[in-house]
């Protein structure tokens, strides 16, 4: 339950956050130095004024709340930059990260984030049901296109690739049941490297993705798509934020292997999409054959644009 997490905060703004109103927050900001900020869909308020500064001593507490007393246990999930909360909630965190250089590379890994001095609660939100519309578009001959769902940050990708795949999964989608005579739904993976899909706690989905969904949790995508291709049979594999060159690479083999796509890509607009070099590959082989692109409204409200693998608007205006 979202007032839930009323309890994560200091007992001293608990009454102030019993008395806010929760129907379309999506994130509460949290920084040392500044009153709460509560971001809705079309605004943002805060929380009292500068008399009700957070400090140290707050947000100390609200860690310890979060983590239940035990900040090292979620040493793993800190290093990258969030944790998970009961109900599928994210907490992103923001402070010192301590990092090192990983051998033969120019790259770097975080170690530790200290000195934390901000938290960014995202409040889960299922929606279910709106995809409903959008999966009779993705549908062909008994299972779907592959498909990428894009759009700006904060936009809510992730909340209607959810959706989508609980109704695959369930075999909810009408013309599914229709043409897939038994009527069970798809098998769908889902790789779930950032935990914001599923979010997963102590191997259970606190969100709904389906009867017949399996998660590979905190998973890298090249490793975990590799992984379930080999390993669990599924109709479609799902996943969030497809970007680096061998997630790319194997969508085609997914598309030889015979098993369809659902992920998520940022890019702003259909121009965008189409001038990626890897995205143009992967609809020149096959491997990508549909876009849904999500915008937000000025009243908080979404809309969807369908396309094919040219461009071509389907559906939308």
């Amino acid at each position: 339950m979202v007032k839930g997490l009323v309890t994560v905060f200091p007992t001293s703004i608990r009454p102030r956050m019993r008395k806010i109103n929760w129907d379309g927050l999506e994130e509460i900001r949290v920084r040392i130095g500044w009153p709460v900020e509560l971001i809705y869909g079309n605004h943002n308020e805060w929380l009292g004024n500068y008399d009700s500064m957070i400090d140290r001593q707050c947000l100390d507490e609200m860690l310890n709340y979060i983590t239940g007393y035990s900040i090292y246990a979620m040493d793993e999930e800190i290093k990258q930059g969030y944790i998970t909360f009961s109900g599928g909630h994210r907490i992103g965190i923001t402070g010192h990260a301590t990092y090192e250089a990983l051998r033969d590379t120019k790259e770097h890994r975080i170690t530790n984030i200290i000195d934390i001095g901000g938290l960014n609660i995202r409040i889960a939100h299922e929606r279910k049901g709106c995809a409903e519309k959008i999966v009779p578009h993705l549908w062909k001959n008994n299972s779907i296109y592959n498909t990428l769902f894009f759009a700006a940050p904060g936009v809510g990708k992730t909340t209607y690739l959810r959706d989508t795949i609980r109704i695959l999964s369930n075999g909810e989608h009408q013309k599914a049941c229709e043409e897939n005579s038994n009527g069970k739904g798809l098998k769908i993976c889902v790789i779930d490297e950032r935990s914001e899909i599923a979010a997963c706690m102590d191997g259970q989905a606190q969100n709904d993705l389906g009867k017949r969904t399996d998660v590979l949790d905190a998973c890298p995508k090249g490793i975990g798509m590799k992984m379930v291709l080999r390993t669990m049979s599924p109709d479609i594999i799902a996943v969030d934020e497809i970007g680096k060159e061998e997630e790319f690479e194997l969508l085609e083999q997914m598309r030889c292997s015979g098993v369809k796509v659902l992920g998520t890509i940022h890019a702003g607009d259909m121009d965008e999409i189409l001038r990626n070099p890897m995205i143009r590959e992967g609809i020149k082989t096959g491997a990508i054959e549909r876009f849904v692109e999500l915008i937000r409204l000025d009243n908080g409200q979404r809309r969807f644009r369908i396309y094919d693998g040219q461009g071509i608007l389907l559906w939308g205006k």
